[in-house]
């Protein structure tokens, strides 16, 4: 069987073939960037739209498939923003209104855990969930994808965006915060804000600006990503205890930065848990997961009818059950 995934819920538009037999033939993305400042919904829709029909056709011509090799077309529904969110499923449901094809709405979040699962071949693990707007560490127990801990405010990846704006770096932030980094070791006193199982980035961000005038944007990124990192390796360890899990997955586009991945590294090594990190192309937003989790789901969930397609941007995880394992 043969999956089209459409990704669409942030700043990328993705489309994916990938094959029941867990073939990944095709993983085509087209993102949103700035010189400076952040993105707007409006902006970046209107980037979705020029782009959709060029990343489709990409995607199909390298897998070597057309639309009638097609059994299944899924698409991110939700969490995610509205504006690009509505782009993705106006592609999906156009591809299978023209060419007969079933329908399936996914959740964005599980999609990274599934794909993580499929790459390793993983058992039962525990996932830490970086990315820009969702901040989660999610595991699986009585029959859903439960979250044992998360942000209580911004998620990680917009609060490096945020951090970065007010630095006067571009979009996305991440990336050039952990450059920076590498030029310092000076660790400064930041606010460091763990509640029992969840964290907050808040009151870091806000006194991240209140230093600007006074500490090097070397030493400002370097705090950032060893206070940041550490909040969420701390709650991590913890649900891992919890959970009783002797696996760590890695999800979402902040897990690209290769210093969370030290610490994640260094975390499993003490706790004699496996560490998967997959590659950066299955960490950022990208279609394959979407096509994937579509896959795993419709035997048991069967397609999502045009009418009940509509985008749910504040799903969350634990708000979908999960039949299919």
């Amino acid at each position: 069987m043969n999956c089209l995934g459409i990704e669409t819920t942030a700043h990328t538009f993705g489309c994916s073939i990938v094959t029941s037999e867990k073939q990944v033939l095709s993983n085509v993305r087209k993102s949103f960037v700035t010189e400076e400042g952040g993105m707007h919904p409006s902006e970046v829709a209107q980037h979705h739209v020029n782009h959709c029909g060029e990343v489709i056709a990409e995607a199909l011509r390298l897998s070597g498939k057309g639309m009638q090799d097609i059994d299944l077309v899924s698409f991110s529904q939700g969490p995610g923003i509205g504006h690009m969110l509505r782009v993705g499923a106006i592609a999906a449901r156009s591809l299978c209104v023209l060419h007969k094809i079933p329908l399936i709405g996914v959740n964005h979040c599980i999609a990274h855990l599934e794909i993580g699962q499929m790459l390793f071949n993983a058992d039962d693990p525990l996932l830490l969930y970086a990315s820009g707007a969702n901040t989660q560490v999610i595991a699986y127990d009585g029959g859903k994808y439960r979250i044992f801990g998360e942000t209580l405010d911004i998620g990680v990846g917009n609060f490096l965006d945020s951090a970065a704006r007010a630095m006067g770096l571009g979009f996305p932030g991440g990336p050039k915060i952990y450059e920076l980094s590498l030029k310092s070791s000076r660790l400064l006193d930041l606010p460091y804000v763990v509640k029992g199982m969840d964290v907050s980035f808040g009151g870091l961000l806000t006194n991240i600006k209140q230093k600007l005038d006074t500490e090097s944007k070397e030493d400002i990124a370097y705090s950032i990503q060893e206070t940041a990192f550490a909040m969420l390796l701390e709650v991590t360890e913890r649900a891992l205890a919890h959970c009783d899990k002797k696996e760590l997955i890695l999800g979402g586009g902040v897990a690209c930065n290769l210093r969370l991945q030290e610490m994640a590294k260094g975390l499993c090594k003490e706790r004699r848990v496996k560490c998967y990190i997959p590659g950066n192309e299955y960490l950022v937003d990208n279609a394959a997961m979407i096509a994937w989790l579509g896959l795993l789901m419709f035997p048991s969930e069967g397609g999502t009818e045009i009418s009940h397609s509509s985008i749910l941007p504040y799903e969350r995880t634990d708000d979908v059950k999960v039949g299919w394992r």
